[in-house]
């Protein structure tokens, strides 16, 4: 992969800390920036398609403990019943 060289301004706290850091795992310290530059920049990234496409319909509130029991066991039993079918 290549590589493009910037500049950057950076608290010298924070680049004491990343000094410390490379030196305790043995890497570099642009390896621990390169780092933090992609943690960065997927954490602002915009993605083409939303993560959930998909919609559900439902009533609007909250299942009740009920609610879940009843569905899960409905889901069970349908899908009992279609390998007994098969």
């Amino acid at each position: 992969m290549s590589m493009k060289r910037t500049n950057v301004y950076a608290d010298p706290e924070d680049l004491a800390i990343i000094k410390e850091a490379a030196a305790r795992q043995g890497i570099s310290e642009a390896e621990i920036i390169r780092q933090g530059i992609h943690l960065a920049a997927m954490a602002n990234r915009v993605w083409d398609e939303p993560l959930f496409s998909r919609t559900f319909e439902g009533s609007g509130r909250t299942p009740s403990k009920e609610d879940v029991r009843n569905a899960v066991a409905d889901a069970v039993r349908q899908e009992s019943g279609s390998e007994a079918a098969s």
